[in-house]
Formats: C-alpha cells, structure tokens, sequence
C-alpha cells in the first residue's frame, strides 16, 4: 500500500490523513445514513461499512485504479445516556444536544471501514469524553458561531468546544472523526502492513 482514497466530505478526516504525510484522494459517495439501529457500536460499523462499500461501486470496471491503494471509510457517533446524537438539524436541535452532554461524560464511537486488493475489515473505536456544565449563554454563544452544524453531538472538540472539555479518555482523533491509532492496528491485522504513512514503509 502507498496510496489512500477517503470516501469521505469531511474536511476534519481531509486534514487527519493530510497531518500524517499520506498521499491521498477523495471520492464522496452518496450514502443513506439512516438507520434503525440504536446501538452506537454496531451503527458505527454499519455506516461505515455502507459508505465504504458504496465508494468500492464507483470504481466498478476501473478497478485497475484501486490497486494497492488502502480505502477508508468512517462514520462518527455520539451517545449520552442511552440515546445517539447525529448532526444536529437546526439551531434548537444544536442546542438540546448540548444540553445533554453539558456537565456530562459521553461516549464518541466512530467506525472504521478498510479495503485494499480485495480485502476489507470494519471495526470501531470509543472515546469517553467529560463535558463542563454549560450555561445557557454559553450554550446560545456556541451554536451562533455555527460551529455545532455538521459535527456528530453538535460540537467540535478541535474548535471553540474545547473550552468545555475536562477530559478525554481515548483516541482524541476518534473524537474529531477518524481513529487514526484503530485504523493502523486494523491494517496490520487484515492486510499485513502497517499504515502507508508509517516509518516502517519501504522495510
């Protein structure tokens, strides 16, 4: 593997992989994302799995061009208190979401999809995160900067949010959307090799 293809939009994933030094394109599938699973753990998996599949589609009878090329697909879940928080719709569901992770431990489960010269694995990757009490204020002050829209849970633990974070225990990239320590254990266990970006290529 030297290459990597993000099946992903995300400009959070595109800066991850772009911090490892890895060479990489980026292909958006059109995925449906609902589902009536309500395990955060399986969801994870199986979103990840779909997006990762469906970008596999794209290079139906050009599969020339994936060859020795690693394919990444991810999808990032909140859950607090037996409930998943997805992106939030608007600005009062912004605000209910913070709500509920204010003062609070949550959970950030994001799933990770792998494929490479015909081989795939998924798995997933936890994350628990303590959230400060939030006021209000606070909370109006957050979702006006727009920053809740498009993040799982309606906050980005690398933007303004982090001013409310005690604690993280786990993969912090995980919580930005890509768990990047996962991805490379995975690599090695289905495909042999480490992570293209690794120090150990070329061995």
């Amino acid at each position: 593997m030297k290459d990597c293809i993000l099946a992903s939009g995300s400009p959070r994933r595109r800066e991850i992989l772009a911090n490892l030094g890895v060479r990489f394109e980026v292909v958006t599938p059109n995925v449906d994302e609902t589902s009536d699973e309500r395990d955060p753990e399986r969801l994870s998996e199986l979103l990840a799995r779909r997006k990762g599949e469906a970008a596999l589609q794209l290079f139906a009878g050009k599969e020339a061009e994936l060859r020795d090329k690693l394919l990444i697909a991810s999808d990032t879940t909140v859950a607090v208190d037996g409930r998943i928080l997805g992106k939030p719709k608007d600005a009062a569901d912004a605000c209910r979401m913070l709500r509920l992770l204010s003062g609070r431990t949550h959970r950030v489960v994001s799933g990770i999809f792998l494929a490479c010269n015909g081989k795939t694995a998924v798995s997933h990757e936890v994350t628990q995160v303590d959230f400060a009490p939030m006021t209000k204020s606070e909370i109006a002050w957050y979702v006006a900067s727009g920053e809740p829209f498009g993040k799982a849970g309606g906050y980005a633990i690398q933007g303004l949010a982090s001013l409310w974070i005690r604690e993280i225990r786990g993969d912090y990239f995980n919580v930005v959307g890509l768990p990047v320590h996962r991805m490379q254990a995975l690599c090695r266990e289905t495909f042999g090799e480490p992570f293209p970006a690794s120090g150990e290529q070329g061995r």
